[in-house]
């Protein structure tokens, strides 16, 4: 009996021993409890954690290099042509800790510019059953491609009419997760978006007492093969009504309230935004919704969605609502055997799991429209986009994509006015859409694109 008692003893020694808790002093002269963690590697991540205690760290980096070239337009119709090139596309370092089981914070980062810029900064809470609660600077819950992470995306940018949907605002939301139904809330204010912007803001809300503009956005999800193992359905509808912000333009831009859409072609190395309303003063307000269709069974993914944002005028402008909208559909298929994965805490869709020990290749296909085009005044330009692509997985962190992709835009899709896209009857270019012949030889700026991006997470 002594025998299996020093046994039993030992063994809880074991257990509580490695979390044994220590009082020491910390930097600030301060009593606390200490705990020791463990420092492991998880595919490719260097995490510190104590799992009873319900701590983890990990950091989060991520670096993606694209290289793009152009060709097929005409190049006697403009010099504001497609430039190729290469660059950083994002360069970001986030820290990342579950304090414990309950709460959770996050800081990201992103170095591309050569200086810092804030992505997110997140206080979350998980305390309460099936809710959770986020507080900070995040991207709001409406668009599932614009909430999935770029280290998963299927394609090297997102659709065009992605540009339409909310991202990173500062905010508080509420969310609730069941197997069936997914639902979220949120209020939002202005966008930390950079050191410019910043600043503009604070100059209105100090020169002219302007108030920064809230947004108020909410989600529904439903899941109904929820209990299918190797499979999803995702069906999903959104609205936001966003009041006029602070942040873009300058202080006169801000004094009337604007709006503006505007988005590049397929690749962020192509800088020029052909599709662009410029500003639209007199803004009341906007209302932004979108309804999406997305699934996945094994190695196959698909999504499409519709996306519309209206820009309400005050009736000093004309009191008239202006709608952008758009839509895309897309697939991807695992060549090798890989299975495609659903994260349903985030309504959204995550990593691969590889078919090979070498790794595995995705076969992707999209189709894009996005019109610009709103009303007689406001001719912003619409386009299709055909993408195809593959994407090389050879180990978890490791990513190589190439896109090939088509860009057939119109005769309003001058850039704001930067650029002709056709031949008036004199057989000139013309940047007025009006003046363009019947039997022009060209109609739009289009052309192709051949882009390639290596991605590594670590």
């Amino acid at each position: 009996m002594k025998k299996l008692l020093l046994i039993a003893a030992v063994a809880v020694a074991s257990i509580f021993g490695a979390q044994a808790q220590e009082t020491e002093v910390n930097q600030y002269g301060q009593k606390v409890t200490s705990i020791p963690i463990k420092a492991q590697v998880q595919d490719g991540i260097l995490v510190f954690q104590n799992k009873d205690a319900g701590y983890k760290m990990w950091f989060d980096v991520r670096i993606q290099g694209d290289a793009a070239v152009f060709f097929g337009y005409d190049k006697d119709l403009t010099n504001y042509t497609p430039a190729n090139g290469m660059s950083l596309r994002r360069t970001r370092f986030a820290v990342k800790t579950q304090i414990d089981e309950n709460w959770y914070g996050e800081f990201d980062t992103d170095w591309t510019s050569g200086l810092p810029e804030i992505k997110d900064a997140i206080l979350q809470y998980d305390g309460f059953e099936n809710f959770q609660i986020k507080m900070g600077n995040f991207k709001e819950n409406f668009s599932i491609q614009r909430n999935t992470t770029s280290r998963h995306l299927q394609f090297l940018e997102r659709p065009m009419v992605t540009s339409l949907a909310p991202s990173r605002h500062l905010g508080i939301n509420v969310r609730y997760d069941s197997p069936l139904v997914w639902a979220s809330f949120g209020v939002f204010g202005p966008e930390l978006k950079d050191a410019e912007a910043q600043t503009l803001m604070e100059d209105a809300n100090k020169d002219l007492s302007m108030n920064e503009g809230l947004s108020y956005t909410g989600k529904v999800v439903l899941r109904p093969l929820h209990k299918m193992e190797n499979g999803s359905l995702h069906i999903g509808a959104a609205v936001s009504y966003r009041e006029p912000k602070t942040t873009g333009g300058d202080l006169e831009d801000a004094l009337w309230g604007f709006a503006r859409y505007s988005t590049r072609n397929g690749t962020n190395i192509n800088r020029k935004k052909y599709l662009d309303t410029n500003y639209i003063f007199g803004l009341d307000h906007e209302l932004a919704y979108t309804v999406e269709l997305a699934g996945h069974y094994e190695g196959l993914r698909y999504e499409a969605a519709y996306i519309a944002r209206t820009a309400y005028q005050t009736e000093e402008f004309g009191g008239e609502g202006l709608t952008a909208d758009g839509w895309y559909v897309q697939a991807g298929y695992m060549l090798f055997g890989g299975k495609q994965n659903y994260d349903a805490g985030g309504a959204k869709y995550t990593r691969v799991k590889r078919g090979k020990e070498w790794g595995d290749v995705e076969a992707c296909a999209r189709v894009e429209y996005c019109n610009f085009n709103l009303s007689d005044r406001y001719m912003g330009g619409s386009g299709y986009a055909y993408t195809l692509g593959l994407n090389f997985f050879p180990i978890e962190n490791v990513k190589l994509m190439i896109n090939y992709q088509f860009n057939d835009n119109d005769e309003y899709a001058t850039a704001k006015g930067k650029t002709a896209t056709g031949y008036d009857k004199n057989g000139n270019p013309t940047k007025n859409a009006n003046r363009i012949a019947e039997d022009s030889k060209s109609r739009g700026v289009d052309y192709h694109m051949v882009a390639c991006r290596f991605q590594v997470a670590f």
